[in-house]
């Protein structure tokens, strides 16, 4: 494991990858950085999440003295259009009917800061994903059990039931959840060295 000088702050309010990071093992600490997730319509999904990523590790190395802070931002893009996390129900039940039998992307923007040097770097991270497809009746009872609403694209690869939506993935299986592990830790140990 990756040896830690200062403390590590998640700006982040996201329970996976707050999981995530206890997996990997890292003492960490969640500061939610507040900021506003609309996209630039002038730049590209990846260029989207590395912004929204750099924004909310930004906002919250501007609260602190000392830590080395990852901001994170997910989105799933279809054919093109955007989906991020739906609005209500309805929006929820869409957004499953566009991905059902249609093969999407999903976009991770990963970002780090360092306090007080105020070094930073930044990446991004793609993995395409096929769903099945799926009945009304499966739409409908996933968008009533709520696992939808705070997810990008309305599912939660890493969810009991939302899991069987997908046939095939390429690519980065923890990026869909929301933090690309292999890609944030060897970023983290080249940024350390940095730091050395």
């Amino acid at each position: 494991m990756l040896a830690l000088k200062k403390p590590f702050i998640l700006a982040s309010g996201s329970p996976r990858r707050q999981h995530l990071l206890r997996q990997l093992g890292m003492p960490f600490e969640v500061r939610e950085s507040g900021v506003d997730e609309q996209f630039d319509s002038t730049k590209t999904p990846a260029e989207n999440v590395t912004m929204l990523a750099e924004h909310k590790a930004g906002a919250v190395a501007k609260t602190i003295p000392n830590g080395i802070i990852l901001g994170a931002d997910t989105t799933v893009v279809l054919h093109g259009a955007v989906l991020n996390k739906p609005e209500d129900a309805h929006d929820a039940r869409r957004m499953l009917n566009e991905l059902s039998g249609n093969t999407h992307t999903v976009f991770t923007g990963i970002a780090l800061i360092d306090k007080p040097s105020g070094k930073r770097v930044a990446a991004v991270e793609q993995t395409e994903v096929t769903f099945r497809r799926l009945s009304q009746e499966e739409i409908r009872e996933y968008v009533e059990a709520g696992s939808p609403m705070d997810k990008a694209g309305a599912y939660g690869i890493q969810d009991d039931y939302g899991a069987t939506f997908v046939q095939k993935i390429d690519g980065c299986f923890y990026n869909v959840v929301g933090l690309p592990v292999s890609r944030f830790y060897m970023l983290l140990n080249d940024f350390l060295k940095q730091l050395d």
